[in-house]
């Protein structure tokens, strides 16, 4: 299926310039504050949790420096024999879970591994993003098909330099995710406007699924993902043709994609095992709380399942 309708903006069949994104952005609003929902729980975690976490700043967004800090956890009784957790949340501003599951994770489950693994953890990439609950950057870009190298996208940018300068070799990357029914009825029909190509829609799936590295698949590490989620919430079934969002399925709840060459988040740390989490919060047998433990349960899946595997 296509998409028929067209954007408002431009003219169809021709690519956005500057006066086009111009216009887009002057449509984008504020819908809730990043400072009450995200900035004020860093504050908490780290007063409450100083014992365990460092909480660094690693840049903020120039379009409002003040307003759009970026932060980071940090274990700080750090163990260079541990291995290290990346967890990244909020590439996708609009994803609000991927967000408040990172925070969740942190404040609540973080100190029962503690022992076990060293911890970065980024709770919100796309501060803009998540106040105007937007998918692009205020540039009209998916930060998520940007993380390459030179990237022009701040956001991107902000995280690879930070990452990069911690030297730091990953055993795991959890980035949180959700898919949502917008993907089909905003941003591909904006993303056929701007670029000026036709998009396929996709029949959004009902329930959690992953997203694993076609290069590096572990499929035993994904499995161990949605048995933990399953414990949460429902599993996306794949469609008649045995597809999930247009890609075929690996196992139940499991599709890969070549990550490093979309340029995805979750290639920026060239971990064993990586894991995207996709929770779909428009579903009628979900709320807002079971869509946060639904990513909270897929990082202690996968935690537990390498403690399995690196065991005398």
């Amino acid at each position: 299926m296509t998409i028929s309708r067209n954007s408002a903006i431009g003219t169809p069949g021709i690519p956005w310039g500057s006066q086009e994104k111009k216009i887009w952005l002057s449509q984008q609003t504020i819908k809730r504050s990043y400072q009450e929902q995200v900035i004020s729980r860093v504050e908490k975690i780290e007063q409450q949790l100083s014992s365990i976490l460092t909480v660094e700043q690693y840049g903020a967004l120039s379009s409002d420096p003040a307003r759009y800090s970026l932060w980071a956890f940090k274990s700080k009784h750090w163990q260079e024999l541990r291995p290290t957790i990346l967890i990244t949340g909020g590439v996708h501003g609009y994803e609000t879970s991927g967000v408040q599951g990172a925070l969740r994770f942190v404040e609540s489950t973080l100190i029962a591994y503690k022992d076990l693994y060293n911890f970065v953890v980024i709770p919100c990439i796309s501060p803009w993003g998540y106040e105007t609950i937007n998918r692009w950057t205020s540039q009209a870009i998916d930060p998520n098909r940007s993380f390459v190298k030179g990237t022009a996208v701040e956001e991107c940018r902000h995280l690879m330099t930070y990452i990069e300068g911690l030297g730091i070799e990953y055993l795991c990357h959890m980035d949180l995710h959700e898919t949502t029914d917008t993907d089909n009825s905003e941003f591909r029909p904006a993303l056929e406007a701007r670029d000026a190509i036709i998009q396929d829609l996709w029949e959004i799936p009902d329930g959690f699924y992953g997203v694993g590295n076609t290069e590096k698949p572990e499929p035993a590490f994904q499995k161990a993902i949605i048995d933990a989620v399953a414990k949460v919430t429902h599993i996306a079934p794949c469609d008649e043709n045995n597809y999930l969002i247009g890609t075929q399925i690996e196992q139940h709840g499991v599709i890969n994609y070549p990550i490093k060459a979309l340029g995805l988040c979750a290639a920026i740390s060239d971990a064993p095992y990586v894991s995207t989490t996709e929770v779909y919060p428009d579903s009628p047998n979900v709320n807002d709380e079971n869509c946060v433990l639904a990513q909270v349960a897929a990082i202690c899946g996968a935690l537990d399942y390498l403690r399995g595997t690196l065991a005398p």
